[in-house]
């Protein structure tokens, strides 16, 4: 019923949730609107579609979904370097992000060849 469950990724992914949540609780609060909000809507989008693509029945279809995570996560890319130039974020914890978000860029790759060759 909930075949999401059973990922690694998605629980890599759950994590990373929580993560960012954190990193951009210290953010100004004229950003809760903002760069704030964007940032948490894109990660919780990349789980979302994660979970949407798992109940699909067709590969085509856990493709699109997969496909959809896999640009939420170049918008976190872009929105995590937007923070780091604004120095909501320190280089430390940037990097910290960054590393985060390959691995889950690279998870995704390898569930989206997986139901590609399939």
């Amino acid at each position: 019923m909930r075949p999401h469950k059973k990922l690694d990724l998605w629980k890599f992914v759950m994590e990373f949730i929580v993560e960012i949540y954190s990193v951009t609780k210290n953010f100004p609060k004229e950003e809760k609107y903002g760069l704030v909000s964007q940032i948490r809507r894109a990660v919780v989008s990349v789980a979302s579609n994660i979970a949407e693509g798992a109940a699909r029945k067709s590969n085509q279809e856990k493709i699109q979904f997969f496909s959809i995570s896999k640009g939420s996560l170049s918008e976190i890319d872009a929105q995590l370097e937007i923070s780091l130039l604004l120095k909501y974020l320190k280089k430390e914890e940037y990097e910290k992000q960054i590393e985060i978000l390959e691995r889950i860029s690279r998870m995704l790759e390898g569930l989206r060849d997986y139901y590609a060759k399939k």
